[in-house]
Order: C-alpha cells, then structure tokens, then sequence
C-alpha cells in the first residue's frame, strides 16, 4: 500500500482530532475515566500519524490546506448547528458536552461527504 498523503487526508485526520477533543469533556463530566485514557492514547496516535502525514505533503498539497480548514471548520459549525436544531425540536434538551460532541461528528461526516463530492462531468 503506496498511498501519497494528501492534503485531503490531513484534514480528515485534524477532523478526527477535533472530534475527539469534542468528547473529552463528556467523558470527564460523566465520571468514564477508562473511556478518558483510550480517547487520551488514540488522540496521541492520531496527532502523531498527522503529523507525519504532514511532513510527507509536497508544497503544492500543503497550500491547499488553508482552503481545506476553512471547509472543515465550516463543517463544523454546521453540524454543530444543524444537531442543536434536531435536538431543540426533536428530544428533551441535552448535556452541552453531549451537544459537542454529536455536532462533531456530525460536521466531520459532512466534511467527508463534501470531500468525496464530484460534480458530474458534461460528455460532449
């Protein structure tokens, strides 16, 4: 397996890490201390492997890193957003942690998805 770190991945990864910090503070309010640690360890693994990912980037896949972040925090805040309008009209109201955490992980699934998108090419 020869994959080439792209800069697609490298947002992917900063996505995941994201989101793994956005569950620290509902394992600390819920007492999961086990949870806490392994959340712990896979953040230290995965800031790791990003960070190899991006020494391993040419200088052509780095500078679209700034576009990238900006779709990935824009992600983001609309997972954030669209969780807390589900959860405002569909379910009693929540833990601001859990809040975080599910908008999230919903933000990073749109970041993926948005990443994966390819508009259909005209044959012609």
């Amino acid at each position: 397996m020869n994959a080439a770190p792209t800069a697609e991945r490298l947002s992917l990864l900063a996505g995941l890490l994201v989101l793994m910090l956005a569950t620290v503070p509902r394992y600390l309010a819920g007492g999961y201390e086990n949870r806490l640690s392994l959340i712990t360890i896979a953040l230290a693994v995965v800031a790791a492997v990003a960070i190899m990912n991006w020494r391993m980037l040419d200088k052509g896949e780095r500078a679209r890193l700034p576009r990238l972040g900006k779709r990935l925090v824009a992600s983001l805040v609309a997972g954030l957003a669209l969780m807390g309008l589900w959860h405002v009209l569909f379910t009693a109201w929540i833990s601001w942690q859990l809040l975080i955490a599910h908008g999230a992980t919903l933000g990073l699934l749109l970041h993926a998805l948005w990443l994966g998108w390819r508009p259909v090419r005209q044959q012609g």
